[in-house]
């Protein structure tokens, strides 16, 4: 009996196939669909980082959408010293800290930051997890914006120390630092909460709770 014929690869197939670090060096060649399948591949993640580091989604969204136009004209800049992940993070992170430091972001409004949480998470019963969210991003808001980010990438996001150093482009000792004074300034604020089952459920797709300290 004669197996079926291989089915040959679709175009997305083999998109996938490519590694970010060549598709840089095709958009750089010129290819005029290389950085959009970048943008495909990490604008989730990216989204993910800034709205929690910005607490709003519509700043979240404009910091996203700077730091990919940022990406896409200074892709030279890259040198594979790190991973194009870690590259975008850290564009996509400078990108809030600039907008933090530049002005005050406006209060979010509850049913915005539900709405833009429920594109990221399953429909299912969560109001008491989007109460305890609501509560953490109003609390890191009084955090200092380089406090808030690496609580943000290590805590919500569930980044290695390492990986968040390399992110914010400082040694591993200052992240470990200032996510213990951003720790210790929310504990006071959030120590109503740490009985409740629901904190350990506001976190990312990689499932990291914000932790206590």
């Amino acid at each position: 009996m004669n197996s079926p014929p291989d089915t040959p690869p679709t175009a997305e197939h083999a998109q996938r196939a490519v590694s970010d670090a060549d598709l840089l060096t095709r958009h750089l060649g010129g290819d005029p669909h290389a950085f959009s399948e970048i943008v495909r591949r990490h604008r989730d993640r990216m989204w993910a980082v800034a709205l929690r580091t910005l607490g709003d989604p519509d700043e979240a969204a404009d910091a996203v959408q700077d730091a990919f136009v940022s990406a896409y004209r200074k892709a030279d800049s890259f040198r594979g010293e790190a991973a194009v992940t870690t590259w975008l993070h850290r564009i996509v992170v400078n990108a809030c800290l600039d907008r933090m430091r530049r002005k005050s972001v406006r209060p979010v409004a509850d049913d915005e930051l539900i709405e833009a949480a429920e594109r990221e998470s399953p429909a299912t019963d969560q109001s008491g997890e989007r109460e305890v969210s609501l509560e953490v991003t109003a609390a890191l808001k009084l955090l200092p914006p380089d406090q808030r980010a690496a609580l943000v990438l290590v805590d919500m996001m569930g980044y290695a120390v390492d990986d968040a150093a390399a992110v914010l482009g400082v040694p591993p000792g200052t992240v470990k630092s200032r996510c213990a004074r951003g720790r210790a300034k929310l504990a006071p604020i959030l120590s109503h909460l740490r009985n409740r089952s629901d904190l350990t459920r506001v976190s990312s797709g990689k499932g990291a709770e914000l932790r206590d300290g």
